[in-house]
Order: structure tokens, then sequence, then C-alpha cells
């Protein structure tokens, strides 16, 4: 599995993670229950089959499943520690300082570890009003104590509105951040990524695969494009491509998936990098007269 440096963390992740959300999700439409003896098997069976491929980050959060994803990877956890970064997540709405020590230590328990190496404050989007309610009214404190202690070794944050995350750019102790992006939700490229390349803050992507919603619409909208090419494929390698991107979370439920996965990305060369693509009608109108012959 091909690595790179997660920015100033320092720490070598693969170029996908492991995400954890399907180890917390129903999906009765494809057989995936994570509550079912059968499927927590097999959710092992999954993790364990990303570590011995190579994929070195785990990413999860408390409310995954109600600590279900979480208490899923500590069973594996347990044995195989020291074989990925780990990180999870922390609630930050209506908690202080206290309230967010409580959280990590109860995530601490259920994944088994006695540290972590990287806990995201988990949003959406955030305000002026929530900036600052977690960067002064308690919560980055107590990720700082946890930090200062030796339980957790960086922090950073996850948004959906990747905007929203440019503000915390300018905050020391941030140091990931993990972004909405993909092939139909390109916000970050305009408005964050360039910004968090400069600063050297590691960059993660959440929906990378647009969690369906490309493929969803496009049995609706273009049904033979299923035929043409994998849309999956697509939107992998449409992230892979970036040179901003760090690593790439794919939830991934079965083994096969994990195989699938690491086969694509160690077989993928990129030949365009997607930090350079024209994303303005001028910019594009500029590059298609530049590719003219002379």
């Amino acid at each position: 599995m091909r690595r790179t440096v997660l920015g100033r963390t320092g720490l070598e992740v693969s170029r996908i993670a492991l995400g954890g959300y399907p180890f917390g999700g129903v999906n009765r439409a494809n057989g995936w229950d994570p509550w079912s003896e059968d499927g927590r098997r097999t959710a092992i069976a999954t993790i364990n089959r990303a570590l011995d491929l190579g994929i070195t980050y785990i990413d999860t959060a408390p409310s995954y499943g109600a600590g279900n994803s979480e208490a899923l990877i500590g069973q594996v956890m347990q044995t195989r520690r020291d074989e990925c970064v780990l990180a999870t997540k922390v609630g930050w709405s209506g908690m202080d300082k206290q309230a967010v020590i409580d959280s990590v230590y109860e995530s601490l328990k259920r994944l088994r570890t006695d540290h972590l190496d990287l806990v995201q404050f988990h949003g959406g989007m955030y305000t002026a009003q929530e900036y600052h309610h977690i960067v002064d009214g308690g919560p980055l404190d107590g990720l700082r104590r946890l930090k200062e202690q030796g339980d957790i070794a960086f922090i950073g944050l996850t948004a959906e509105e990747p905007w929203t995350a440019r503000q915390f750019l300018d905050v020391p102790d941030i140091d990931v951040v993990q972004l909405a992006y993909n092939l139909i939700y390109q916000a970050a490229a305009r408005h964050v990524l360039e910004d968090a390349r400069a600063a050297n803050v590691g960059v993660v992507t959440m929906r990378t695969m647009t969690s369906g919603i490309f493929q969803r619409a496009a049995r609706h909208l273009a049904p033979t494009w299923q035929d043409a090419a994998d849309l999956y494929e697509v939107c992998l390698k449409f992230v892979l491509s970036d040179s901003r991107v760090h690593t790439a979370i794919v939830g991934m439920r079965w083994p096969e998936e994990v195989e699938r996965n690491v086969a694509l990305v160690d077989g993928f060369d990129p030949d365009f990098d997607l930090a350079e693509l024209p994303r303005m009608t001028a910019h594009v109108y500029q590059a298609e007269d530049a590719d003219l012959p002379t």
C-alpha cells in the first residue's frame, strides 16, 4: 500500500483509510447488520484484512452506532494497535472542557487502547460563534489537556462544509482537517485545500465515494454509465489525483471490498494533478486555448 506523510503531524499513513461508519450503520438492502453475530464477525475480518494489506489509517467516531463502531475496532486493536494510525472524534456542541475529556476517555475504553493518534471535533459546518466556543469555550482546552498527558497525539476537526474549516487553519493546535471532497462536491478545492497545504495541515477526505450519491443519481440520469465505467473507481481516482489530499477515507464492509480498493490504489499512477483542474469558466477557456497546437 502506498503511503504519504500526513502534513506536519509527521505520521506516515496509507493513501486510503478505513472508514468506521459502516460498523455502526445497518444497510438491510445489502444484507449488512454490524450488530448481528455474522455482521460483527465480518466487520472484524474486514478490519484485519485492511491491516493485512497495508491500510494504516482507521477513522471512527463514538456516534457511529452509539459506540458500536469503536467497540468492533477495539476488538482488533487489542492485538494490532501498533499497526495503524487510529483516529476518532468528539462532540463539542454544548460541551465544556470536562465533557470533552470524559467523551475521549469513553472512546479509549471502547477502542481498548491507552492512546489515540488523532481526535477530531466532529462537525458539519461551523459558525463564527461555534468556532469561538470550540477554541475559547473549553472543548479545545480539553483536547489540549489530553495531549499534554499523552492520551492523544494530535487534534483535528471534520467539516461537511469545507469553507467553514478555514477559520481553524490559524489555530496552531489543529493539525488535521477532514473535509467532504469528492467528484460531485468540490468546494474544498476552491475554499480550503490551498490554505491547508500552505499551513502544512494534514488533509483527509470524507465522502470520498460521494457516499453513493453520485452512483445512485447516475442510475436514473445516465444508466449506461454503469456499463461504461466503474463509477466508484472514478470517484476514488479523482481524490487520489489531488496532490493536496494525504489520505482518503473509504467505508468498506467486506474483506473483498478492501482487496479491491487496495489493488486499485496500488495500480494507479495519476497522470494529472487535480489541484490544477480549472474550476471557473474563464479558467476552463484558458486551459482549452493553451492546449491548442502552436
